[in-house]
């Protein structure tokens, strides 16, 4: 683990999904104290109470800052699922009123902005802003090939029709998938998640748009080029791999390194037992 992380305490503000209990264990297994600052409305409560813990509400600045001053947190990580609030939906505590024209300026753009903004305003409070890179590497696509399936020529050629795709729509911050059939996009991730995403190329098939036979295509996932690879991370999972192979994909290709794995001996054994390749690219 880097000196980053040692062996202080790290808070976790937690979003949805597997992957803040993950870096969680990670933490643990080596050593180093996490405390889990959980959403409320987000964060599994029923996974949430095994790990030392505390509630905080969207909005609720001042009272994260006091939990996090409390266990001598300084340094943070935030991870997991979190649909974008309007702000009527955020509860304004003092502290976050003190704040209210730069949280206003953190909504006017995409994710990747507004997360980056709101980690601009906690490092403002002695806060040291963390990547999963930094405290859980061993949570990141790997490189190479995971499954026994390998991308034949033509997967090669979406993948790489993929990336271009991926790295010219990097600067509208509108999303970091695509789906690629037979060298053509047939599919941009937006604001509703690979998922999906996956699910529109099922209907698009079922609705005849899509008219090549299943076994074609790949799901090509990269951070944008310009995003602070602190914050939102590409994610994928088992239920990546489901979507896959419903839409009749040959398979993923995924930045290494640079990406969130969940659950990754689920995701080889399902992509294996549906024959599709899951591939880590160089970054």
């Amino acid at each position: 683990m880097p000196d980053a992380a040692g062996s202080e305490t790290i808070g976790i503000i937690s979003g949805s999904g597997t992957l803040p209990f993950a870096v969680a264990d990670s933490l643990l297994a080596r050593g180093a104290e996490p405390v889990m600052l959980g959403i409320r409305g987000f964060c599994d409560p029923e996974r949430l109470a095994h790990y030392r813990h505390h509630w905080v509400a969207l909005g609720q600045l001042g009272r994260l800052t006091r939990l996090l001053q409390a266990e001598q947190c300084r340094n943070i990580v935030f991870i997991g699922g979190l649909v974008r609030p309007s702000l009527s939906e955020i509860r304004l505590d003092f502290e976050t009123v003190r704040v209210v024209p730069r949280i206003v300026a953190a909504f006017r753009g995409g994710d990747n902005h507004l997360l980056t903004r709101i980690g601009q305003i906690l490092e403002t409070r002695g806060f040291r802003m963390l990547g999963v890179k930094d405290v859980a590497p061993d949570l990141l696509m790997p490189a190479g090939l995971l499954t026994r399936t390998a991308p034949d020529d033509g997967a090669q050629a979406d993948i790489e029709v993929g990336l271009a795709a991926l790295q010219a729509l990097s600067p509208f911050d509108i999303g970091q998938a695509v789906v690629v059939i037979d060298r053509h996009v047939v599919a941009v991730e937006g604001i509703e998640g690979t998922d999906a995403m996956l699910a529109r190329v099922v209907q698009l098939r079922a609705d005849g748009r899509i008219r090549v036979k299943a076994g074609r295509g790949v799901l090509v996932k990269a951070p944008k080029t310009t995003q602070d690879l602190r914050y939102d991370l590409p994610t994928f999972g088992p239920k990546t791999v489901t979507g896959a192979t419903v839409a009749g994909l040959a398979g993923i290709a995924i930045i290494a390194g640079q990406t969130l794995i969940a659950e990754p001996d689920v995701v080889v054994r399902e992509a294996d037992n549906a024959g599709l390749f899951v591939t880590g690219l160089p970054a």
